[in-house]
C-alpha cells in the first residue's frame, strides 16, 4: 500500500466518530481563525478530557492544527489536508474522471 493510502485511511478513521466529525465541522465553520476548546466544548456538550482526546486524534492525522495566543489555544482545520483527502476520494470518480458523474 502507498503512504498516501495509509494517511487517508487514518484520516477517514479519525473522522469515523460522531464527535470528531462534529469537531471538524465546527472548526471548518470557524474558518482560519479557528475555535477555542471552550467554545467547542460548549457546542458539543462534552467533558474537556473527552474533547482533548478527540482533538488529539484529529491532530495526529493532520486534519487539525493548533495555534497558541498567550494562554489560549485555537484549533483550526488544516484545509489543505481536508482538500487532499476529498480530492483523493474523487480522483478516480467514474473511471478517472472521464465520466459525467462528478
Amino acid at each position: 500500500m502507498s503512504r498516501k493510502l495509509d494517511t487517508h485511511a487514518e484520516q477517514l478513521g479519525a473522522l469515523g466518530h460522531p464527535v470528531r466529525l462534529a469537531i471538524v465541522r465546527h472548526v471548518v465553520q470557524a474558518g482560519p481563525d479557528g475555535a477555542a476548546p471552550g467554545e467547542l466544548q460548549s457546542k458539543l456538550d462534552i467533558p474537556a478530557s473527552t474533547l482533548s482526546h478527540h482533538i488529539d486524534r484529529l491532530s495526529r492525522t493532520g486534519l487539525l492544527q493548533s495555534r497558541r495566543e498567550g494562554t489560549y489555544i485555537f484549533y483550526s482545520a488544516d484545509f489543505a489536508a481536508l482538500r487532499a483527502l476529498t480530492d483523493y476520494l474523487w480522483e478516480d470518480c467514474c473511471k478517472g474522471g472521464r465520466g459525467t458523474c462528478c
